[in-house]
């Protein structure tokens, strides 16, 4: 039995063309490309809520997926402008449908507006490039989207923005240094999301795409005391893009195979498809 998924896109248009002049593919490509990866039989189709007069399903028409998920923007939620507020009535048509969600990093802080949360602006700063020792709590350790994680992990993960106030139904299920909300299960009556703060679709070649993005920002906020500094990282992770058992590469850095293996990096969004998705899809009966 196929699946049927839709990506929802985070992005402005003039975002997803930047996107794709540094990285050959824009957020939604690049994540549907992962999903028909872990589900081969998978059709996937995009939308693009921040666009003005984007054709958006209804609840009817998102029941007709088996599943939905959502990318990372450059937005910020709190803005609330027509581009933010759309995606946000998307989502609340997603748990409408009772359609199986994913969320990372952005769509993690859509869920939880839709769902009656608050997003704000991290005061601890920009979490760049790598979520460090991400630790399920108790909730976690037993959550099957957290299957096969150690004690704790790292993830890719470009974020300015946190979850303040989780939404009602929320469950969290993992912590780090930089946010306490790093991943959650979310249900809205019928319906259930799992989400991250982090990116497990993410390659090291888009992290150092979207670092060659950011360019000076990263150098004024710290991370870098130059360009050529950055260009050395941006370096790093393209050839470990190239070549993930580049040993000494992944030991300059202090990446494990959490990291390094493809398999391991894309854990949450496996274990979302194999225990979401497809027990999901059998129950409705389609096929």
């Amino acid at each position: 039995m196929s699946l049927r998924i839709l990506v929802v896109e985070g992005n402005n248009a003039a975002d997803r063309a930047r996107h794709a002049r540094n990285r050959g593919a824009t957020p939604s490509e690049a994540y549907a490309e992962v999903l028909r990866e872990l589900a081969p039989d998978a059709v996937v189709d995009l939308c693009f809520p921040a666009d003005p007069g984007a054709n958006l399903p209804d609840s009817g028409g998102l029941a007709g997926y088996d599943a939905v998920a959502l990318t990372g923007s450059s937005l910020n939620i709190y803005d609330m402008t027509p581009e933010i507020t759309a995606q946000i009535d998307l989502a609340r048509q997603v748990f409408a449908s009772g359609t199986p969600v994913f969320g990372s990093c952005w769509g993690l802080q859509i869920l939880t507006t839709a769902a009656g949360g608050v997003v704000r602006r991290n005061p601890k700063g920009r979490e760049m490039g790598f979520a460090r020792k991400i630790v399920p709590n108790e909730a976690g350790r037993a959550h099957p989207m957290l299957a096969g994680r150690p004690a704790a992990f790292d993830a890719p993960a470009i974020h300015q923005d946190e979850v303040e106030t989780m939404a009602p139904g929320t469950t969290l299920l993992a912590s780090n240094g930089m946010s306490e909300v790093q991943a959650v299960e979310i249900r809205v009556g019928k319906a259930t999301a799992w989400a991250v703060q982090y990116h497990p679709e993410f390659s090291f070649g888009e992290v150092a795409a979207i670092g060659g993005a950011l360019g000076t920002r990263l150098i004024e906020e710290g991370f870098f005391r130059t360009m050529d500094e950055l260009g050395r990282w941006r370096a790093d992770l393209d050839a470990l893009d190239a070549d993930p058992a580049d040993a000494a590469v992944a030991w300059r850095h202090g990446f494990d195979s959490e990291l390094t293996e493809e398999g391991r990096r894309r854990l949450e969004l496996s274990n979302w498809i194999a225990a979401r998705v497809r027990p999901e899809k059998s129950a409705r009966g389609r096929a």
